[in-house]
């Protein structure tokens, strides 16, 4: 399939890097691609970053048939542009479209209009350690009908954001609240697939956290509230006797791409790995006695995150000296040194656009 490009006529200016948030200064160009029953996917194009145009009744609107994706594109000292792991994160967009519904994509193929995008748009790259360009893959369902089946067609597009660090507090530790009250999702739902709905679900909880000072919310299992799940924007991680333990693919927890990277460096590494069923209760014992020395998130937008305190009910606890811990940097190190090209990429993770 072609790839027509269309360029603006005219384009805007990135932030400096000291000044970038997170999710705001968009970039001049997206790919669009469409979707119907008769043509599959098709007319694959690079155009104006600009609102769409769609129907009150569009189906996404209605019946949240929506899934999208997050990754980034680097800078390298030697003014390369490279992409970390972006065949994993379309590989699991395609695992959400068939838990929602939706048709899959040739990740060949968007690949090379993501590469061309990207390549377009370079001057949006930021190079300081800590700022990269995100990238949001979102496919949305437009039927307008208003009646409860898979849409009929799709739209899939692309678009960039010149972006900083995730949390205010950057590198730091962050404080996390668990909820007692709310759940994200259940087994046999779809809590293991990106889709918009599952956020959704997490803004009553978060807005909660917020007003009480914690920047996430830690969830526990729907079924006994009594097993940690995954924070907010990420998946977590706990350092109890020297052991890297997280909790396991239950079925209602997102497989992160950095959380696969992160296991596969602590194996590297040689490194105590238990991917299982850990529950709140021992994360508080395992605080009392001492065994808990780190905590740490992960994902694409911060990368790791450093926590330094849980909050339960109304009991907190404290990880660490509130400085991020040996653990955390070490990943964050060996992490952010493989993404802006300063390690050599010894598992194939990154992808060079040329």
């Amino acid at each position: 399939m072609d790839i027509k490009v269309t360029k603006a006529a005219k384009t805007g200016t990135r932030p400096k890097d000291e000044d970038l948030g997170f999710g705001t200064a968009f970039t001049d160009h997206m790919l669009v691609m469409d979707y119907s029953v008769d043509k599959g996917w098709h007319d694959l194009r690079i155009e104006p970053y600009a609102d769409f145009s769609m129907s009150p009744a569009a189906m996404v609107l209605h019946y949240g048939q929506a899934i999208f994706e997050g990754l980034k594109a680097y800078k390298t000292p030697d003014n390369k542009i490279q992409l970390f792991r972006a065949r994993d994160n379309f590989k699991r967009m395609n695992r959400s479209a068939k838990g929602l519904c939706i048709p899959e994509l040739d990740i060949d193929l968007v690949m090379d209009g993501l590469k061309q995008l990207v390549k377009l748009e370079e001057k949006w790259i930021p190079e300081t350690l800590g700022t990269s360009l995100y990238i949001r893959p979102t496919i949305i369902a437009t039927d307008p009908f208003l009646g409860v089946r898979s849409s009929f067609t799709f739209k899939f597009y692309i678009i960039l954001c010149s972006v900083g660090a995730y949390y205010a507090e950057g590198f730091n530790p962050v404080k996390i609240w668990v909820s007692k009250d709310h759940v994200r999702a259940v087994r046999g739902g779809v809590g293991e697939f990106k889709t918009a709905g599952n956020y959704a679900a997490s803004l009553n909880a978060g807005e909660l956290a917020k007003k009480q000072g914690y920047a996430q919310v830690m969830w526990l299992d729907a079924l006994e509230m009594k097993y940690i799940e995954e924070v907010g924007a990420m998946n977590i991680f706990f350092i109890i006797n020297g052991e890297l333990v997280t909790p396991d693919l239950s079925g209602s927890i997102l497989p992160g791409i950095t959380r696969y990277s992160v296991i596969t460096l602590a194996q590297k590494w040689g490194m105590t790995v238990s991917e299982r069923k850990i529950s709140i209760d021992e994360i508080l014992s395992a605080s009392e006695d001492g065994s808990l020395t780190e905590v740490f998130g992960s994902g694409t937008a911060a990368v790791i995150s450093p926590v330094g305190e849980i909050r339960y009910g109304d009991r907190a606890i404290n990880i660490g000296d509130g400085t991020p811990g040996k653990i955390s940097m070490k990943f964050y190190d060996a992490l952010t040194a493989i993404q802006y090209g300063k390690e050599k990429d010894t598992e194939n993770w990154v992808e060079v656009i040329e």
